[in-house]
């Protein structure tokens, strides 16, 4: 059996370590998980009683169009239901677009470090990945669309960016989509929309109307609360999801998280409510950030990256010997860092004391 050779250089993603097992490791009754950007508030209460439902006819295929999703996305957003794709969580959509567009003598440009995925499924298609670092935190569009030439088939854009959590205001990327060629598909990555609260966030819906190269991404697993039901989608004129959905699986998307995504659309007042508390939270965790001298970006998102004086990684084990689970920098290509979720009130206050412990305690 021979496979494609860049699969001998790549590695599997590797998830946080999983609860169950961080309890047993260092025995402990209770594990915060504050690593992948989950929303600590849960779910809509509404997907939650109506579960015993939702699972109801498991031997049928889902309804592989999404027909009853399909309408509601489009009436929330205000698109027509022939401009969506859903997938297996926003992570499928960007393998959906890489599988379709990305080929061995095209290239792909995107920032580093931001969401892996981009680059992963590039790679695996045989494309050309040609990546422009951050520049305190944020895209160097300049430089990114420098890069771009005549085989360039995908520009990747992710605002709020992970693992910054910085985004990029409205006449940043109205100046991007006029400067980009129209044989480039740009993808504007909008997995963390629902916490944007910049006064100056594009509006990418919009633009959609004006520019037909222009794919937007949205999902139901962050603030939704929905992560581990899979589903998100991509909105786009309805010739690019055309061209896209050869590429897409037949029945990408389950019944029930169809159905649950169907509930927690309507259920806004959980969204609010999710936010609104992220933010409380986060502005706290900043000004104790402020208190002990720690740098950070001004996030957009519900997680936060934090400069530290110590390596990521010894931050990283130390809050786990305390029951938390975070995200160390060291893996994200940003040494000296973690990213941590935003969570619930009692827990920030605790992880905040944990950390303070061991910033004090001198060691390395």
């Amino acid at each position: 059996m021979k496979a494609k050779d860049i699969l001998k250089n790549m590695k599997p993603y590797k998830p946080g370590k999983g609860i169950e097992e961080v309890k047993k490791e260092y025995g402990l009754d209770r594990i915060v998980k504050l690593a992948s950007n989950e929303n600590p508030f849960g779910f809509s209460p509404a997907v939650k009683k109506e579960l015993p439902e939702l699972i109801a006819n498991l031997e049928i295929y889902p309804d592989g169009y999404g027909a009853e999703i399909r309408k509601k996305v489009a009436s929330f957003i205000n698109v027509d239901e022939s401009e969506l794709i859903f997938g297996n969580g926003s992570d499928e959509v960007v393998q959906i677009i890489c599988r379709t567009f990305l080929e061995p003598g095209s290239n792909t440009v995107m920032a580093t470090p931001t969401f892996p995925q981009y680059r992963h499924n590039a790679l695996i298609e045989g494309a050309e990945v040609r990546e422009v670092p951050l520049q305190e935190g944020h895209h160097n569009l300049k430089e990114m669309l420098a890069h771009i030439d005549e085989q360039t088939r995908v520009l990747w854009i992710c605002t709020p960016n992970n693992p910054t959590g910085v985004h990029i205001d409205g006449t940043t990327l109205q100046s991007v989509l006029e400067r980009c060629p129209a044989h480039v598909l740009i993808v504007i990555d909008e997995a963390y929309y629902e916490y944007l609260e910049a006064e100056d966030a594009f509006d990418s819906l919009a633009a959609l109307k004006k520019y037909p190269n222009l794919l937007v991404l949205r999902t139901f697993s962050k603030a939704y609360g929905l992560a581990g039901l899979r589903i998100g989608y991509g909105v786009a004129h309805p010739e690019v999801i055309q061209i896209l959905e050869p590429s897409r699986e037949p029945f990408n998307t389950s019944t029930v998280a169809q159905a649950a995504a169907l509930l927690a659309l309507d259920d806004q007042e959980f969204i609010e409510e999710t936010v609104k508390e992220n933010h409380k939270n986060k502005i706290s965790l900043m000004e104790f950030c402020d208190e002990l001298g720690l740098s950070y970006y001004d996030t957009q998102a519900n997680f936060l990256l934090i400069q530290l004086p110590i390596s990521g990684d010894d931050m990283f084990e130390h809050l786990l010997t305390k029951g938390f689970i975070v995200r160390s920098g060291e893996a994200l290509g940003l040494p000296n860092t973690i990213r941590l979720t935003i969570g619930k009130k009692d827990d920030m206050e605790q992880i905040q004391e944990a950390m303070k412990q061991k910033l004090a305690s001198g060691e390395k």
